[in-house]
């Protein structure tokens, strides 16, 4: 089977959807399947290369910044992946379009089955369901919903990667039944390690923005100068100035340390450094850091949003805290900090859930099987 997979995104640039892409286009290689990925060129990257089993095509687009993009800078992926695919096609034509993100991909996916008849699916992310970060896409969603609206309705499938998810896309647009397919992780990549449980530190890796509430964070660690901690964030993007801002006036420059974006070879040891994991995001997909956390043996302190209640068993892996109370947020972290016993037993239940219920052969299995189905048809 022929899969096209499109995304504007792709490691190194991006965040969780990019690395999606890129282990699921890896697992259905290693299922025999003639895959290629269409994307962004950005900085010195290939033009064209093959990973694990897949081509990767790297097309002209505009891109400015590796964690974000514009709607423009989406436009020109548009334009630029639509006219490569009329070229491509001549000599390599797929059996299915895979479209991560229902905006921008979503849209070639829909002029590409107008014109050459080929059956595409969407994969929702979160930024491309309307209601999801209002404070940031309320506009864009306002304007595109029509669009998006016809995008779900021509595909052949609409999935979600998580349950909350889900619920968002079908209260928006009920008329499309929705599946749900979690993300996954590497567990042979990420896995548990010795660590100095000794030295209280808190890590987060992702992009540095509103959405994934920074903000709340420092709030709470400023409560417990009084304990030993340290915080390293590991990401950048458009919140970053406000935060340094933050730290420097609480006097938090030796305690919080930045680390700027990484790729995915630097996370591990990251990743080892730390005696708990935080995500306090306002809103969510399904956290593929916090899958990364948790696999490699880390206790979890996160909001309770759809996509991480679907990771963290309160209690049991980690801690959940009401979304925006950084009150309940402190006294977590003050609990946790001072608590290494309790870190080292909740990181070993965070690596069991993973292994027993998000690897990545069993979400790329699931995909296999609805390609398959739609293709037959």
């Amino acid at each position: 089977m022929k899969i096209l997979l499109l995304n504007s995104e792709y490691p190194p640039i991006g965040g969780g959807a990019g690395n999606a892409t890129a282990n699921l286009a890896k697992h259905l290689a290693q299922q025999g399947q003639d895959v290629k990925i269409v994307t962004v060129q950005f900085a010195d990257l290939p033009k064209s290369e093959y990973q694990e089993g897949f081509q990767i095509k790297r097309i002209p687009a505009i891109r400015r910044k590796a964690d974000r993009s514009s709607a423009s800078e989406q436009l020109s992926y548009i334009l630029s992946a639509a006219f490569y695919c009329f070229s491509l096609f001549r000599r390599w034509k797929p059996d299915i379009v895979w479209a991560f993100f229902g905006i921008p991909s979503g849209f070639i996916g829909i002029l590409l089955k107008f014109i050459f008849h080929i059956p595409y699916i969407v994969s929702l992310r979160g930024g491309d369901v309307p209601g999801f970060r209002p404070y940031d896409f309320a506009f864009y969603h306002h304007l595109l919903g029509p669009i998006i609206k016809i995008v779900w309705r021509h595909s052949s499938a609409v999935i979600a990667n998580s349950k909350g998810l889900k619920k968002l896309a079908t209260s928006f647009y009920d008329q499309v039944p929705v599946i749900n397919i979690p993300n996954g992780v590497d567990l042979d990549y990420f896995h548990d390690t010795k660590r100095d449980w000794g030295a209280p530190t808190i890590l987060f890796i992702g992009r540095v923005v509103y959405q994934k509430g920074l903000d709340l964070l420092m709030s709470a660690l400023i409560k417990i100068k009084d304990i030993s901690w340290k915080l390293l964030i590991v990401g950048d993007g458009s919140y970053m100035d406000q935060l340094k801002s933050i730290v420097k006036d609480q006097g938090l420059n030796n305690r919080v340390h930045f680390f700027g974006w990484r790729n995915k070879e630097d996370l591990p040891s990251f990743l080892a450094r730390a005696t708990l994991f935080v995500n306090p995001s306002r809103h969510e997909g399904m956290p593929n850091a916090v899958l990364e956390a948790m696999a490699s043996g880390l206790p979890i302190v996160a909001s309770d949003i759809a996509g991480n209640e679907e990771l963290v068993k309160d209690g049991k892996n980690g801690y959940l805290f009401d979304n925006e109370n950084f009150y309940k947020l402190r006294e977590i972290l003050a609990h946790l900090l001072t608590n290494t016993k309790l870190c080292k037993k909740m990181g070993a239940s965070s690596r069991r859930i993973t292994e027993n219920n998000f690897s990545w052969s069993s979400s790329g299995n699931q995909y296999l099987t609805l390609l398959k189905r739609i293709v037959e048809q």
